[in-house]
């Protein structure tokens, strides 16, 4: 649920990095009450170190990214507990090096070669292997006790799946979750569609029940979609519990997963749902989903489900009326993606890090640590655990059954072997050949699956090769 929290915060300029002038934004500061901030202080007494004892107290770390994660635009936001406890028991604060999307990586590259990196970077599978081979980041055995009772949850999970040989590199604060079905309920019930919620808590939530209802909503000649979003195919692909390309927990290698009968069977879903026109086309839309965001028609009958994080219904109540529907009327829910019927009968989640990897060279990695030591208490501490699960009821309204439903999520996701994709971290070249083998959905000419093999089984062995090659070398 904590990273729900810090995606939900909205943007702010304190840097620029690519030349042009914007407009500052201004932070507000959000006060707790007495009695929470003395809770929360009390119980981070006990977990986190004396002020007095560590070095970085009371100095500022240099975060880089194209969203602030930490400060507040607006009295409707939530607080991120971990940063307030970072300025309030050590007095250190956050300095946002604000970059545009496209140019992250290139403008990073360019301040670590400057001699003037920030400290710390989103700690997203896009920056494992490929972004630490290039050595943009560095590794943090130095910084980070995974033995420590604090860190000890996630240590086995930092080294199956982002380590090279013995070294680190990421700091994992929580294992979360990735995408979720959302949908709304009164749109559900227009079209006498079983509510999704209800058929995953009688194990009937499956692809079968999945496509007849996508396929009895979509109409074209309507504008009528059942699927909109930036990745709703490949959730449908991690959907059966497998990736096309893993990280083998023995080897440490990657290897293809090309072959897995799973796979086969959610890329013949996906191929069905696109011949019978159940997706947007983006290509009518200038490659782009339903006017640039995602859930748009949701509300109005549009589209019948939204597969995205959870993060996007973490706006204001009016936010949320605007792109999903009416949350005070309990129209706004999510549910896992639906099973494989023909599978091991269990629902899959794909693993979502929630944390920061660290740049080269950063000035004041000790206080990056000290911050992350700060995050990772409040996913551990049930004083602001519960204070955490009542700033999402308080301030974006959520009922009791959506948070009951993210802590499932959560719990599939967590359990059993972690499904981990790692996207862009592989390499330009062979994430291009992953998306091409997922991305079918997306695409207006869809092909099977033995056609995409065809055509991208030699590429994808020779790149994943030649990952595994540069790994070894620096292992």
């Amino acid at each position: 649920m904590k990273k729900v929290l810090a995606l939900a915060l909205t943007l702010l300029l304190v840097f620029s990095l690519v030349g042009c002038g914007k407009a500052q934004r201004e932070i507000v500061n959000i006060t707790l009450s007495t009695e929470d901030a003395e809770a929360i202080l009390a119980a981070a007494g006990i977990t986190l170190p004396d002020a007095s004892l560590v070095e970085a107290a009371g100095k500022n770390i240099k975060w880089f990214a194209w969203w602030d994660a930490f400060h507040n635009y607006s009295e409707d936001e939530v607080v991120n507990t971990g940063f307030w406890t970072f300025k309030e028991k050590y007095g250190c604060d956050i300095e946002w090096y604000e970059c545009e999307w496209q140019y992250r990586f290139d403008d990073l590259a360019n301040l670590i070669l400057g001699g003037t990196p920030p400290d710390f970077y989103p700690g997203h599978t896009e920056t494992f292997p490929s972004q630490c081979i290039k050595g943009m980041f560095q590794a943090v055995n130095d910084y980070i006790d995974y033995d420590d009772p604090l860190w000890a949850g996630v240590k086995e999970y930092v080294d199956t799946y982002f380590a090279l040989g013995d070294q680190r590199y990421m700091i994992v604060t929580d294992a979360s979750f990735d995408r979720v079905c959302g949908y709304n309920r009164r749109v559900m019930e227009e079209w006498g569609f079983d509510d999704p919620a209800e058929l995953y808590y009688n194990d009937e939530w499956t692809w079968d029940v999945f496509y007849e209802m996508c396929l009895d909503f979509s109409d074209p000649d309507e504008d009528r979609y059942a699927l909109d979003g930036w990745s709703y195919d490949a959730s449908i692909m991690r959907s059966c519990g497998q990736t096309v390309v893993r990280k083998n927990p023995e080897t440490g290698l990657f290897e293809s997963n090309i072959d897995d009968p799973s796979i086969e069977r959610a890329a013949t879903l996906i191929y069905d749902l696109s011949k019978n026109e159940c997706m947007y086309p983006w290509w009518n839309n200038g490659w782009s989903i339903r006017n640039g965001g995602e859930g748009q028609g949701l509300k109005d009958g549009l589209l019948l489900f939204a597969i995205a994080g959870t993060y996007v219904f973490t706006g204001t109540p009016e936010s949320n009326r605007t792109f999903w529907g009416e949350i005070t009327e309990n129209e706004l829910m999510f549910v896992p993606m639906p099973r494989d019927p023909n599978g091991d009968g269990n629902y899959y989640m794909e693993s979502a890090p929630a944390g920061y990897v660290m740049v080269k060279g950063a000035e004041n990695p000790e206080g990056v640590a000290l911050f992350a030591a700060c995050e990772r208490f409040k996913v551990l501490d049930p004083t602001v655990v519960s204070f955490d699960r009542r700033q999402l009821e308080e301030k974006y309204l959520w009922t009791e059954e959506m948070l009951a439903m993210w802590d499932t999520c959560y719990e599939i996701a967590n359990s059993g072997e972690a499904m981990v994709s790692y996207g862009d971290g592989l390499g330009a070249q062979l994430a291009s050949t992953v998306s091409a083998l997922e991305s079918n959905g997306h695409s207006q000419d869809a092909a099977t699956w033995a056609q995409l093999k065809e055509s991208h089984t030699e590429s994808l062995i020779y790149y994943i090769d030649e990952l595994n090659s540069t790994m070894q070398e620096l292992s």
